[in-house]
């Protein structure tokens, strides 16, 4: 009996867990735009609407197939859930000064950041590229997925339209 309810107490414990990190707001951090300009992650908003915030690099290939498999839907998302995408550089700074002439080359129509110090990647624990968060409008992350498989971009969508809906969304 106190065995089981040792487990029934770990398992709820975890389960607590596990929903408190995934519903932590976005941490404020220094990000660089591509014009160059410093600016906070906590000016990354959209007025209440989701936000689809990818993690990405130059050199990562699935990650720029993510990137533009997204790009290729995004006024059509924007326009039936109002979700802004936001992608974030992880290029080191080596790397860094390819990044405005690669976007500007693919033509993606969405903001692009770049973690010059990878301060958000640490404090959002990003291992691997890609890795896309959903947030909600109070920008805490609802869902986040690491690694791109061709069409995992329409079942993020999917994940979008049930927050916009107010349907909680899950793993």
């Amino acid at each position: 009996m106190i065995r089981s309810l040792l487990v029934l107490f770990v398992l709820l414990l975890s389960l607590s867990n596990t929903k408190a990190q995934q519903n932590r707001t976005l941490p404020q951090v220094n990000l660089r735009s591509l014009e160059g300009k410093l600016l906070s992650s906590d000016q990354i908003a959209n007025d209440g609407k989701p936000i689809i915030l990818s993690f990405w690099a130059t050199w990562c290939k699935p990650c720029i197939t993510e990137l533009t498999n997204m790009a290729e839907h995004y006024s059509h998302w924007q326009e039936e859930t109002g979700v802004k995408i936001v992608a974030i550089s992880i290029d080191d700074a080596r790397n860094q000064a390819r990044v405005a002439p690669f976007v500007l080359g693919k033509g993606w129509d969405y903001e692009v950041y770049i973690d010059v110090n990878a301060d958000l990647k640490r404090a959002l624990n990003v291992n691997l590229v890609p890795h896309t968060f959903l947030l909600n409008g109070n920008r805490e992350i609802v869902w986040q997925h690491n690694s791109y498989a061709e069409g995992d971009e329409f079942n993020l969508f999917e994940r979008v339209k049930k927050l916009s809906a107010g349907v909680p969304v899950n793993e």
